[in-house]
């Protein structure tokens, strides 16, 4: 019986990597007078719900589509968390890395 999850995935450009959408809004920000923001980053924010056999098969589902076709491991991270739909003794969510 397939299992029901929900899972987000956070993709950041890695910290070596210039960010210019989030430098384009810190230079708005000083112009308005807001100084204090120092660092700004911009990335995306991708839900998902997906079903599987286990928690160990959406997991892998969700790396495998992760690192096929929503980030670029080169520039970018991404985070995944995954939680169940349905009442199970599988706990709430767990962070994975891709």
């Amino acid at each position: 019986m397939l299992k029901k999850f929900h899972a987000t995935a956070t993709v950041r450009f890695k910290k070596s990597v210039l960010e210019p959408q989030g430098k384009a809004i810190q230079l708005v920000l000083a112009e308005k007078g807001a100084h204090e923001f120092t660092l700004v980053r911009v990335g995306k924010y991708i839900e998902v719900e997906l079903e599987a056999e286990s928690q160990t098969a959406a997991e892998q589902k969700m790396q495998k589509i992760a690192a096929d076709m929503l980030f670029n491991d080169v520039m970018e991270t991404c985070e995944i968390t995954l939680t169940p739909l349905d009442p199970s003794p599988l706990g709430k969510g767990v962070g994975v890395r891709a």
